[in-house]
């Protein structure tokens, strides 16, 4: 089976620089994984923390099941992510250096279970922002102008 995406976070490829990408599982609730299926998430925001050795996502909102009687889950609540121990400590030593975090990019379903691809990421500054945005430009006129010339 492929992979279903459930949302992505553009934010955070404007914010900041990727290093590098893994995929993690996430522990979740019945009602959670229904709202997944819906479509009801977010992941804007949200970051990494190690605490206690153990890896857990903050500020992902996902919204309460619609159909959910009162054991519906809370929306923000803070949900641990599945890694290896190796992949953890690594993680952890890297985001003590300056500037680094964890960021969520995407989340989406493999195999019928839940995966998050998190990225180490380096924080942009207003210039590279800049800076990628002009690029983003010339390149967006560069197929225009292509795009008008081959249709003539």
């Amino acid at each position: 089976m492929g992979e279903k995406l459930i949302c992505n976070n553009k934010k955070a490829y404007h914010d900041y620089f990727i290093e590098e990408k893994m995929e993690a599982g996430l522990v979740l609730l019945g009602t959670e994984v229904k709202s997944l299926r819906a479509g009801k998430a977010n992941l804007n925001d949200s970051f990494m923390l190690v605490r206690d050795g153990e890896a857990f996502l903050h500020n992902l909102h996902i919204s309460p099941y619609e159909f959910g009687n009162r054991q519906n889950h809370q929306a923000d609540r803070n949900r641990k992510l599945l890694l290896h121990r190796k992949q953890i400590d690594r993680l952890y030593g890297r985001i003590r250096e300056q500037g680094y975090s964890i960021v969520p990019l995407r989340m989406y379903f493999k195999d019928g279970l839940v995966k998050v691809e998190i990225g180490l990421a380096k924080g942009k500054k207003l210039y590279d922002k800049r800076e990628d945005m002009k690029k983003k430009d010339s390149q967006r006129e560069l197929s225009q102008a292509l795009k008008s010339k081959n249709r003539e």
